[in-house]
């Protein structure tokens, strides 16, 4: 034939060269020659592939080999590659070469024997056996523990190039004789796990694809081995390592030959590459999955008929959301059980991106299980408790919208009867989160029966006093605003309770920040009632409140919460406290009993005190608070103005005498109360003048002032004289405010003893008051001269002359005679007119 014709004049042609390489005594140089010039009769002629067959086939397969496995030189190794891969290109029948070549590439590249020095030659060694497998196919079946073996090296080749045609050549190998392959495919695994995380993204990419192909075509078993690592890669910075491994997963859940016995292992590695945050990465696992969905719909067809021809959308649903097909979902709903235990794993794992992408797929795990999440409640409250306290504000956010799903899909007699039992042991900030979230996932109507219990369990003591931290208030906060948003007009059931966790959020003494918010919350729950203001709320119900806030007073102390409360409910309350007079003065009357807790006694005076500056506003804003004055000042200003020793006793005093000028400055205690009064507290007033505290004097002497405008007329000697000498003391006092109270005060002392029975008897109280003041007449500040010159002006009517006679004897040692000259002046023109 001319085929036989062709080769036998190559073989002519090679005869030389090839003799010349197999001499025992042959040298490098020589060896060059003979394969430069093989090369120059094989491959630089036209030859047709019969005719490279046959001479590649009977002469130069052994040689080459021989070559390639053991010549020192490396240019030598490099063209026998050469010439073997074209031999093997373009030979009609590359099969029958394997019996010689595998052996040679094992040789080369398997430890311990062999090793190829050059990388270069090391990829054109595996490229060489890429070759053979794509060529020969199934016929490398009796060869594959070679192929096994000299893959198991090379997959861990310092070189990555050699790596990745190592891949390359896993992929080809599996796909050439799956049959054969599945026996002996879990030994490229360990490799292929050893490399996946290898520097160079290209080469974790080719490893992903070849792990894919092993498993796919090799042994389905081998799944177990490789997911925590392909699950890493999920985490992989490149874009294009996470594609793989996604395509790798999709192919498995529509492919593998076991894939049913691994969905729950699968479906979330997936699912996990929906919040991919590469747009073209997210589109892969959606169109994977809606496949995979569809698939096992056809291949359950008859299991599902009932869902299929009935299936009824849920009424209501997350908004902008598309709902998953019916495969998609059943699918979920039957591994849950096997995939939240280790979810619930993940989502509270030290690595932070771990409890991220955790929280993320627990988000379309529920979107997908829809009402199937009711079985499994326990397990996911539990995990959402946890993870909703993250420091990571991602974990919390996906989480909180996970728990929302709890409140569209699973029915609230199960979900709130779940949470409210969490409240009976020490309810967490996250416990309050959760219950918001399904408040906010939930339907008005649906929730609408739960209203009454829910109220009455967020306002019981145990859950709204529980803590003072600021977050667990906030959460309170939150929750009782998703009620008003989502149950609109139905929360006027629960007003009532709503209005006592807001008050008790707003006596915590914390930051500003919140009692804001309390107050827009206060709002939007009378707006949804259509009142005006929230002060229409505390109208509705500040008797209850009052009720609510004082079952306790007579057992209180600087501690207790409700003295806040009271506080909030008096003060914030506006004008209404004025309608709740009877509760109010009840509940001060027995808290300020000398016998109370000071420091609790003195809370309550600041708060009385506050509210008196602006009486017509808050407490007399009907009017109604004179007709309570009696009780007032009897059993409550009174007793509170006794002496007792230490700091706290003293600020109430201070804080009693504050309330009595409020009183007075306000003029609800009238001239005809202050006369029922006045022989009760006068004592105790003189005492209070002198106080350490500024305030309490200076209130004090104005107070006595007062009590000498309108009474003092009636006063006997003992009381004037009491009364002055007390107040004369004032003008020395460090204060200067205190000592022109204290001059106002004796011009009214004065004005009185000028129409009294008893001037007469004062003579010698009026010299010795007269010396007195004169020596203030000089004093440093030119405010208290004065002050005191109109004391004098006043007071120079009962004595003139003995005043006269007083001046003269002291002007020449005044520094400022100009005072005492006016007096006089004064007093001549008074007698003159007389």
């Amino acid at each position: 034939s001319m085929a036989a014709a062709g080769a036998a004049e190559v073989a002519q042609a090679l005869s030389r060269p090839l003799s010349c390489l197999q001499e025992p005594d042959c040298g490098r140089a020589a060896r060059l020659r003979a394969l430069e010039a093989i090369r120059a009769e094989v491959q630089e002629r036209p030859l047709s592939g019969a005719v490279v067959q046959e001479v590649f086939g009977a002469q130069l397969v052994r040689p080459l080999a021989r070559c390639l496995a053991g010549d020192a030189a490396e240019r030598c190794r490099e063209l026998a590659l050469q010439l073997l891969c074209h031999g093997l290109s373009h030979g009609d029948r590359p099969g029958e070469a394997l019996p010689v070549l595998l052996p040679a590439l094992a040789q080369r590249l398997c430890p311990p024997r062999g090793f190829e020095p050059s990388e270069e030659l090391r990829l054109g060694l595996v490229q060489l056996l890429s070759l053979l497998l794509r060529r020969c196919g199934a016929s490398v079946a009796p060869y594959l523990t070679d192929v096994i073996r000299v893959l198991q090296a090379t997959l861990l080749d310092h070189y990555a190039e050699v790596r990745r045609e190592s891949c390359r050549c896993a992929v080809a190998c599996a796909q050439a004789m799956p049959e054969h392959f599945h026996m002996q495919s879990e030994s490229l695994i360990k490799p292929l796990m050893q490399t996946i995380s290898h520097q160079h993204y290209r080469v974790r990419v080719d490893v992903i694809q070849a792990t894919g192909a092993v498993i796919q075509f090799g042994n389905g078993k081998s799944v177990d081995d490789v997911l925590s690592h392909l699950a890493q890669r999920l985490f992989d910075e490149i874009p294009k390592v996470r594609h793989a491994v996604t395509t790798v997963i999709g192919e498995w859940l529509l492919h593998l030959r076991d894939r049913y016995s691994y969905f729950h292992k699968l479906i979330p590695l997936l699912l996990g590459s929906f919040t991919d945050e590469i747009p073209e990465n997210t589109k892969l696992a959606w169109t994977y999955w809606e496949k995979i969905g569809l698939q096992w719909e056809k291949e359950n067809e008859d299991d599902l008929k009932d869902k299929m021809d009935f299936s009824v959308s849920p009424s209501h649903y997350p908004k902008g959301v598309t709902r998953p097909g019916l495969g998609c979902r059943e699918l979920v709903s039957r591994n849950l059980s096997k995939i939240l235990p280790g979810l619930s794993h993940d989502i509270t794992d030290w690595v932070e991106s771990t409890r991220i992408k955790a929280s993320q797929l627990l988000y379309t795990l529920l979107l997908h299980a829809e009402d199937h999440i009711t079985q499994h409640m326990e397990l996911l409250l539990r995990t959402l408790y946890q993870a909703c306290l993250d420091e990571e504000s991602d974990v919390v956010k996906n989480c909180v919208k996970a728990a929302e799903l709890i409140g569209t899909f699973v029915s609230p007699k199960v979900s709130l009867r779940l949470i409210t039992s969490a409240f009976g042991k020490t309810p967490k900030p996250s416990c309050i989160m959760v219950l918001t979230a399904v408040i906010r996932g939930s339907p008005k109507e649906i929730l609408q029966p739960h209203l009454t219990d829910l109220g009455n369990t967020l306002s019981q003591a145990g859950v709204c006093q529980r803590s003072e931290e600021v977050f667990y208030m906030e959460q309170l906060l939150c929750c009782v605003q998703a009620l008003i948003d989502v149950c609109q007009e139905d929360c006027k059931e629960i007003s009532l309770q709503l209005m006592k966790v807001l008050v008790t959020i707003m006596a915590i003494p914390c930051s500003q920040h919140l009692k804001e918010k309390v107050e827009e919350t206060m709002s939007s729950l009378a707006e949804v009632q259509q009142l005006d203001s929230f002060l229409y709320l505390y109208k509705e119900h500040i008797i209850q409140l009052m009720e609510w806030v004082s079952v306790s007073c007579d057992c209180w102390t600087c501690y207790s919460p409700e003295i806040l409360q009271l506080d909030v409910i008096a003060t914030h309350s506006g004008p209404v406290i004025g309608e709740a007079l009877n509760n109010f003065i009840l509940i001060l009357k027995t808290c300020l009993q000398p016998n109370k807790d000071p420091q609790m006694r003195l809370k309550l005076f600041t708060v009385l005190s506050q509210l008196l500056q602006k009486a017509s506003e808050t407490v007399n804003s009907q009017g109604l608070f004179p007709s309570y004055l009696e009780t007032v000042i009897k059993d409550i200003l009174a007793p509170n103005l006794q002496w007792h020793a230490g700091r706290t006793a003293a600020a109430i005093r201070t804080t009693a005498v504050s309330c009595l000028w409020a009183l007075i400055h306000c003029e609800m205690l009238s001239p005809k109360e202050i006369l029922k009064v006045k022989d009760g507290l006068m004592p105790q007033i003189i005492a209070t003048m002198d106080e350490d505290s500024k305030i309490a004097r200076l209130m004090a002497c104005r107070i006595v002032g007062v009590f000498l405008k309108v009474c003092g007329r009636q006063f006997d000697e003992d009381k004037f004289t009491n009364t002055y000498t007390e107040v004369l003391k004032r003008l020395d006092d460090a204060s200067c405010d205190v000592r022109l109270a204290a001059a106002h005060t004796l011009t009214n002392w004065f004005k009185c003893l000028k129409d009294s029975d008893v001037k007469s008897a004062m003579e010698s109280h009026i010299e010795f008051l007269y010396q007195e003041l004169l020596i203030h007449l000089d004093d440093p500040d030119q405010n208290i001269q004065n002050a005191v010159l109109e004391v004098l002006k006043e007071g120079s009517v009962l004595y003139p002359e003995l005043l006269v006679r007083e001046i003269e004897g002291v002007v020449h040692k005044h520094r400022m005679p100009v005072y005492c000259n006016q007096l006089l002046r004064h007093i001549q023109s008074a007698k003159g007119s007389v």
